[in-house]
């Protein structure tokens, strides 16, 4: 009998930082900081994450928006957040 209930996840390592691409599961190398200006303050940044397969297609989705403020390396970010 199938339940109606789809089954529980694997447990995720909370560690692992995964691209925001759909479906995409590579590990992520890049942050792109983004505002949206109808939504958000100005100094309000939102965040994708991207594997270096997706960080061009990502950054141009938000750039023909006008919503892409930056794009810097996982490990610079995390320095920036950490020197906060």
């Amino acid at each position: 009998m199938n339940s109606p209930h789809p089954p529980h996840p694997a447990p995720r390592d909370d560690s692992a930082v995964i691209c925001s691409a759909k479906g995409c599961r590579a590990a992520a190398v890049w942050v792109l900081a983004w505002n949206n200006p109808k939504l958000h303050t100005p100094d309000r940044r939102k965040t994708w994450l991207a594997c270096e397969e997706h960080r061009e297609h990502l950054s141009q989705f938000l750039g023909v928006r006008g919503f892409l403020k930056d794009v810097v390396t996982l490990a610079e970010w995390e320095a920036a957040a950490a020197g906060r």
